[in-house]
């Protein structure tokens, strides 16, 4: 009896600070692996320079093809790349023209219109 009496009395001095423990165990493990911890927070930052550098790359693109989609307006018109954009559609290569690399338009379009090496 006596003993279970010592138990019940050290219990107390024990249990308050191991309640306390315990609580702040769980708050710090919930302040690094939670949904808004320190790694959900890096991972979103990892996230978010990848969306960043996929928006200046797409930017960039889509200078690019301002500037090309400028050179095609009636007020600045640029010969070259009407050609090109007309030779593309058409399928049109002149007799004396010679293709370099992958041909855009099939060969069987280009068979009536020119050779083609």
């Amino acid at each position: 009896m006596a003993l279970v009496f010592e138990l019940k009395r050290r219990a107390r001095h024990v249990v308050g600070p191991l309640i306390g423990s315990l609580l702040v165990a769980y708050f710090a493990y919930h302040a690094v692996e939670g949904d808004r911890g320190i790694r959900a927070w890096q991972r979103l930052d990892g996230e978010v320079a990848e969306a960043r550098a996929v928006r200046d790359r797409l930017v960039g693109e889509q200078a690019a093809l301002d500037r090309r989609v400028s050179m095609l307006r009636p007020d600045s018109l640029d010969s070259d790349l009407l050609e090109e954009r007309a030779r593309l559609v058409l399928g049109y290569v002149p007799s004396n023209g010679v293709i370099l690399g992958k041909s855009v338009v099939p060969v069987a379009h280009l068979a009536g219109l020119a050779v083609v090496r």
